[in-house]
């Protein structure tokens, strides 16, 4: 198509960009999404070798979106969460058997996510991929909005749209252009990403492991080959800033010591460590998820510590309740639509942003009675079944009002 002249500009096509643009597939909506990176790169960002976790109801979401079936090879469920402060006796342990269903949720490469997200996205007649390219401009109006991006090439397109969507990431040119403020806090904490080898196998068991200078997440990944035993877990390391590049310049049998020493034997000895990257945390929360003709998904309106694995869950729902309310409006940039948009978000991004938040401060404090209280706490969530069961529901994305991908329902136009 040669017309640049659309419904919906999505300006970022990394995970939560492209989960947009496939879940608007089946409504009569032209939609460009613009990246700065080709699909077919490596480096693309849906095509680097992290995990996510994905929780239950994000997986139901990308069953509604229908691209689920694609991606569940290459998940691997998980069955428990072991919650445990090292060094004190709080522990509490959530089940998939009480709640019924298959899995609390599964950890996927992020590599086969975006792999299944970007063939889908050029399967759509109603979608264009405008990349690489870049945000320069946006000029916002009652009645529509102007994105101008620098592409590849050199050139300058100027794009029409009636609803701009900022899933472009912490660094957000859509959020910065439309003047959205956003409050940012440095936990002065880095995270360590590596793959691990442990002797025992991890029987679907992740494990949230708080320390005294952060929380250890070792989380379950799929055997490395056909008749393997799955010994492999994905680590997620929570380092004081400054230790991050000692961490990372360790030789393996000493990284694999220390690890040892912060989180124990449940899985056996540590054997085996892959390719290890860090970065730097930070809570990032924008002032609005919208203003008007534009509304922020993901990272670029939220940020969050790493900690019980909640980002990018917490940015695919926003991305079903705005392919929700877009399907029953006829301007999908519409006032009405957009308030809509963030009452409906508000409280679930408040309460997963205060619930991640607390728990990264309250457990590196190192005060005895904060110790003794937090303790009691996980063995108070151990042995009450009702406090247990909505903590494993946050968990698993179904906490408040659920859109209707969360609820394994398909989009319709005319109702929410």
């Amino acid at each position: 198509m040669s017309d640049d002249r659309f419904d919906i500009v999505i300006v970022g096509g990394g995970m939560a960009g492209s989960s947009l643009a496939c879940a608007l597939a089946g409504l009569p909506l032209r939609i460009a999404v613009v990246e700065g990176v080709p699909y077919d790169a490596p480096e693309h960002p849906g095509f680097d070798e992290r995990v996510i976790a994905l929780a239950w109801g994000s997986a139901r979401i990308f069953e509604g979106m229908g691209v689920w079936q694609a991606i569940r090879p290459e998940a691997e469920p998980i069955h428990h969460i072991h919650i445990s402060d090292r060094g004190h006796f709080g522990v509490c342990r959530l089940d998939r058997c009480r709640e019924g269903v298959e899995a609390l949720g599964y950890v996927v490469p992020v590599r086969a996510v975006g792999g299944v997200l970007s063939r889908r996205l050029r399967e759509l007649d109603n979608v264009d991929l405008i990349c690489p390219a870049r945000l320069e401009a946006l000029r916002l109006e009652e009645s529509g909005a102007e994105v101008v991006v620098a592409t590849g090439d050199g050139s300058r397109r100027t794009l029409a749209t009636r609803l701009v969507v900022g899933a472009d990431g912490a660094r957000s040119r859509v959020r910065e252009r439309a003047g959205i403020g956003c409050h940012e806090s440095d936990y002065r904490q880095s995270a360590v990403i590596a793959n691990v080898v442990t002797s025992r196998p991890h029987r679907n068991v992740a494990y949230e492991r708080f320390t005294d200078t952060g929380p250890i997440a070792l989380l379950p990944m799929t055997a490395a080959g056909e008749g393997a035993k799955p010994h492999r877990c994905s680590l997620v390391w929570t380092v004081p800033g400054e230790a991050a590049a000692e961490v990372l310049a360790l030789g393996e049998g000493e990284f694999l010591d220390r690890l040892q020493q912060r989180f124990g034997w449940r899985l056996g000895r540590f054997v085996r460590s892959g390719r290890r990257s860090a970065y730097p945390l930070v809570l990032l929360e924008a002032e609005s998820s919208r203003v008007p003709r534009v509304a922020l998904v993901g990272n670029a309106a939220h940020t969050l510590h790493p900690i019980a694995g909640q980002g990018f869950n917490l940015g695919l729902r926003d991305v079903a309740v705005l392919a929700e309310l877009v399907a029953s409006h006829a301007d999908p940039g519409e006032a009405a639509l957009l308030a809509a948009y963030g009452r409906w978000r508000q409280r679930d991004q408040r309460a997963v942003i205060r619930f991640t938040d607390s728990l990264a401060r309250l457990f590196t404090l190192p005060l005895p009675p904060l110790i003794a209280a937090r303790d009691a706490a996980l063995v108070a969530l151990e042995n009450a079944a009702p406090v247990r069961r909505r903590l494993t529901r946050l968990t698993m994305g179904l906490g408040g009002r659920l859109p209707r991908l969360a609820r394994g329902l398909p989009l319709r136009g005319g109702d929410t």
